[in-house]
């Protein structure tokens, strides 16, 4: 579906999704994002090159988006958009699966979670370097 029109898609790494929800385990990741993006839909992709997280938000947020390392798809880009059944592996699946037409995700409510994501990962001790 090309992005745009009914929604626009803000793409996450996964390494930002995991280190805001603290875990990778699916499961948990879902729980995660099911309290912090309530009523919003968000695809999982490890199909191809890299694993990222698309949550749906509203038309119009490619407008604003400044949020920095992290993409909002300019309208028109076309996403891959799983069955409504797809729930599970293998390739892109609903980890947030929408509720109904219009289960967008809110803009800010995303930008928060990448901050914080992104905060964390920065706070990441480096293991010490011994030759």
């Amino acid at each position: 579906m090309p992005t745009g029109t009914k929604f626009d898609a803000i793409r996450l790494p996964a390494t930002v999704i995991h280190a805001v929800a603290r875990t990778e385990d699916p499961d948990a990741v879902t729980a995660f994002l099911a309290e912090t993006l309530p009523g919003g839909a968000v695809i999982h992709d490890a199909y191809g090159v890299g694993v990222w997280y698309y949550a749906l938000v509203p038309p119009g947020t490619y407008d604003n988006w400044q949020v920095p390392g992290v993409e909002c798809l300019c309208p028109g880009t076309w996403l891959g958009v799983p069955r409504p059944d797809l729930t599970a592996r293998p390739g892109p699946y609903w980890a947030l699966p929408p509720h109904t037409a219009g289960s967008l995700c809110a803009a800010q409510a995303v930008a928060d979670l990448v901050a914080l994501g992104q905060h964390r990962l920065s706070q990441t001790p480096t293991p010490e370097w011994t030759p």
